[in-house]
């Protein structure tokens, strides 16, 4: 009876070993690369979270997000878990972020074990990942893992899922991930496809299928307006033809790379990995072609949305995953002063990094704490003491303000705002049917800085704006109820 329950005892000692391990592997992501719910996308996604829980808020400009929030089940899966677990929403974002930067690390492991069969080696290769959770990737405005909740943090583990699925051979399994991740987010799922298309193929010594689902999207996507060919400035990065060198080279390098990794790995026998990087280096070279022919000037501006070198982010996820892996089969191996010689340098560094991004904000934001940062102060006050249907109007440049560090209104104060140039103009650019609107309300807002009374009122007679937030030293006319160090918020009488 005793030898019979040993190999499952061992088993058992196993699995809780990985769970520990991910689970300070992924508490030690958070500490170094930080946690701010509402900066950046999360001016997309957080509203239409709040808007289902509370759908009395946003009575005003609610377009700019429920476009977003109507494509996908991510605002109803976080919005249901609210309400199911009667949870603070903060709390309930926090505990979600955690759980998403966990399964990113448990199916970079999985991926890890398919081609390294030394622990070591592929611990090396899941801790590289985590450690380069907020690397960008080259010039897409994407990091591999955001320092908040997304649709992303949950399309990112079910892609890598539908992958290692695909290595497996569990070709249904890889299939259901891939529904999982559309449902969550559409246009990471299609990267994700292609690639396990790509990884079937391959096996099946057919590589040309995986041109298949770019043939079908050329109609999808209608002509470009004026009003969009705005929205389209003001993301220059759709188009490769305004990438930098140093971005050229982190669409360039992975060729060279991958190719030497899946030497090392026919030579050494690592599993499928060789199979992995052959199909990435297609992979890339496929949406490469794409993007150099979408951003042909004049011709294919209605394709610029789809954004093909988005592509990068899963492969960036798999090369930094394969690197590790052999650098810790290799190089690493079991001497604990050699892994501390590469990763506390590296975890310092992409620290510092962070704190240099959000220099007048807590590095971990949490929920249940006050923030020092003054414009969070004003959204916090804002939400808190204005009513529901306020309308408000601020600097639509107002993210990148000093000391805003990127937050958004709507994610924090809960309440409808007139257009801004930097989110407002990302929306747009996925969904051109709102140029039009949005051109007219950022033009409306023109010489912020230079505004008086007068030109508040016209915002007011225009569109119904009722409240505004303006940096101190403030208007003159204004009675303000609220004000702090930095700004001030104000009632249009």
């Amino acid at each position: 009876m005793e030898g019979a329950c040993a190999p499952e005892a061992r088993v058992i000692s196993s699995r809780t070993r990985e769970f520990l391990t991910l689970s300070a592997l992924t508490l030690g992501a958070l500490l170094v690369h930080g946690y701010h719910p509402a900066v950046e996308d999360a001016e997309i996604y957080l509203p239409g979270i709040f808007k289902l829980l509370h759908p009395s808020l946003f009575p005003y400009d609610a377009v700019f997000f429920q476009s977003h929030a109507g494509m996908t089940l991510f605002p109803h899966l976080i919005a249901g878990s609210v309400w199911l677990t009667h949870l603070p929403a903060g709390i309930a974002l926090l505990g979600w972020h955690v759980l998403c930067v966990f399964l990113l690390l448990l199916a970079c492991w999985r991926i890890a074990r398919l081609c390294f069969r030394e622990r070591q080696a592929a611990w090396c290769g899941v801790a590289l990942v985590g450690c380069l959770l907020t690397m960008p990737v080259a010039g897409t405005a994407l990091y591999i893992m955001d320092q908040y909740l997304s649709s992303r943090s949950l399309s990112t583990p079910a892609g890598l899922f539908a992958v290692a699925s695909a290595l497996e051979g569990n070709y249904l399994g890889a299939g259901l991930w891939i529904v999982l991740t559309a449902a969550v987010h559409p246009l990471m799922a299609v990267f994700a496809a292609v690639y396990v298309v790509l990884l079937v193929a391959w096996k099946r010594r057919r590589p040309a299928a995986a041109w298949l689902p770019a043939l079908l999207m050329g109609s999808l996507f209608p002509p470009v307006t004026p009003a969009y060919r705005v929205a389209l400035s003001a993301h220059p990065y759709f188009s490769l033809a305004n990438w930098s060198w140093y971005e050229w080279l982190g669409i360039l390098a992975p060729f060279a790379l991958l190719a030497g990794m899946g030497r090392v790995a026919r030579r050494h026998k690592l599993g499928p990995m060789d199979t992995a990087c052959r199909a990435l280096v297609v992979f890339e070279a496929i949406f490469l072609a794409a993007a150099l022919v979408i951003c042909l000037p004049g011709r294919f501006e209605n394709l610029l949305e789809i954004q093909p070198m988005r592509c990068l982010h899963l492969l960036y996820i798999l090369l930094f995953l394969f690197a590790g892996g052999l650098a810790g089969r290799f190089v690493l191996r079991n001497r604990a002063w050699r892994w501390a010689l590469l990763f506390v340098p590296l975890c310092a560094g992409m620290w510092f990094a962070q704190r240099q991004l959000f220099p007048a904000t807590p590095h971990l934001e949490w929920p249940w704490l006050a923030s020092g940062n003054p414009w969070d102060q004003a959204f916090d006050w804002i939400r808190r003491n204005t009513p529901e249907d306020a309308y408000f109007a601020l600097d639509p440049d107002h993210e990148a303000l000093p000391e805003e560090d990127f937050h958004g209104f709507r994610a924090m104060a809960q309440r409808s705002m007139l257009a801004d140039a930097g989110k407002d103009g990302g929306a747009v650019s996925m969904f051109p049917a709102l140029a039009d609107r949005w051109v007219e309300q950022v033009a409306a807002q023109r010489g912020w800085k230079n505004f008086r009374l007068a030109d508040f009122q016209r915002l007011k007679r225009r569109y119904g704006v009722n409240w505004v937030v303006v940096e101190q030293p403030g208007v003159t006319g204004f009675v303000c109820p609220y004000q702090n160090s930095r700004v001030l918020v104000c009632p249009i009488q």
